[in-house]
């Protein structure tokens, strides 16, 4: 897992992870589920009245976002791997993925039959916590690059179907969402912005450093956070329809997307991959403990506990672990990551917690 976390600007302080075959690539398990069904153009998307209307609420067309966001983008990810492997945009689609895969997505009140097999199974519910935090993560980023000229001059408009209940939740067009949320709509039209592509990735162009490629992380990440940050407080009421393990778990995985963030971890393909094979690959329910759940891998038992005790860390400093490493650039994110390895092999305790906690105020 730490291995996974290595930031690609300060690989000078530890070995880098081995790169992975080509034949690991062309899996078909790597892509999110029915990636090959997920409209590629925009014009694949249902258009009436002069708008290209997308059903944001149906996982394949949610997808299609994101596929849409990666072909866009190609071009300027092609001096890190083929066929688009190295585009940091991975990390979305294939979260969305996981999400879907593992019953996510579904009605969790289980009063409709939204995400269900033997219902509507590509519904996404609005009443799923899990998939009305990654609205923020899909739609407000795809609607980012709209803005930004990403897809360039497009002949119709873009409008968002709204969901049946929580309508005043979201927003649904460019224009709506510059209107209710300009600064997240700002984090991520500063990412898709052609001119910082062109900067990142042009003119570091004769040798594609690992500078280029952390700005656009930086960009990417800020992007996300600050998504997470919106959207958390808005949807805390949606934990009441899960579990109280997979209710802790959700909010466990959001606190410690800010540490993941302070690393600038690589969201490409092959990265995101590997990595998400430690999240657990089933709704956890009542009775699981951790780190003893029968059914998952004694590595997934040990990345809860991880999550749990970064979460723990973070309310018990009042979140100065996060910004700390936020702030502290290349040290900061060796910081997090000794931090997290500590955490990972051993129980979190004060003693831990006041060990760092020192080092952050050296």
């Amino acid at each position: 897992l730490l291995a996974l976390l290595r930031p690609e600007a300060c690989r000078q302080l530890s070995k880098g992870q081995k790169a992975k075959s080509k034949n690991d690539a062309t899996r078909e398990d790597v892509y999110p589920p029915l990636w090959d069904l997920a409209p590629e153009s925009l014009l694949n998307f249902l258009v009436k009245d002069n708008k290209i209307v997308i059903n944001a609420w149906n996982y394949q067309e949610r997808l299609g976002l994101y596929k849409n966001l990666l072909n866009s983008s190609t071009k300027y990810f092609t001096a890190f791997g083929s066929q688009n492997f190295g585009n940091i945009l991975w990390g979305l689609p294939l979260q969305h993925g996981w999400q879907f895969r593992t019953g996510r997505l579904a009605d969790p009140s289980s009063v409709t039959s939204c995400g269900y097999e033997d219902g509507d199974l590509l519904c996404i519910s609005v009443r799923s916590w899990w998939s009305c935090m990654n609205y923020y993560l899909a739609v407000i980023p795809f609607l980012g690059a709209v803005e930004a000229g990403l897809f360039g001059q497009l002949p119709y408009e873009i409008e968002i179907l709204p969901p049946e209940e929580r309508r005043a939740d979201f927003c649904y067009s460019v224009a709506d969402c510059r209107s209710h949320i300009p600064k997240l709509m700002d984090d991520w039209k500063a990412y898709f912005e052609v001119h910082n592509f062109t900067f990142f990735f042009h003119i570091f162009s004769a040798t594609f450093s690992s500078f280029s490629l952390d700005g656009a992380l930086h960009l990417m990440w800020k992007a996300h956070v600050a998504s997470i940050a919106y959207a958390l407080p808005k949807f805390q009421d949606s934990l009441k329809y899960l579990s109280d393990p997979e209710a802790n778990f959700g909010e466990d995985w959001a606190n410690a997307v800010d540490f993941i963030a302070a690393t600038h971890f690589s969201t490409d393909l092959l990265t995101t991959h590997s990595f998400q094979a430690f999240l657990p690959q089933r709704m956890l329910i009542e009775g699981d403990a951790l780190p003893s759940i029968s059914d998952f891998s004694p590595q997934q038992n040990s990345v809860l506990l991880s999550l749990r005790a970064l979460h723990k860390a973070n309310r018990l400093t009042g979140t100065s672990l996060t910004y700390k490493c936020l702030r502290r650039y290349c040290w900061g994110r060796y910081f997090c990551l000794s931090f997290m390895k500590e955490s990972y092999f051993e129980p979190l305790n004060e003693n831990t917690i006041q060990k760092y906690t020192e080092k952050l105020v050296s």
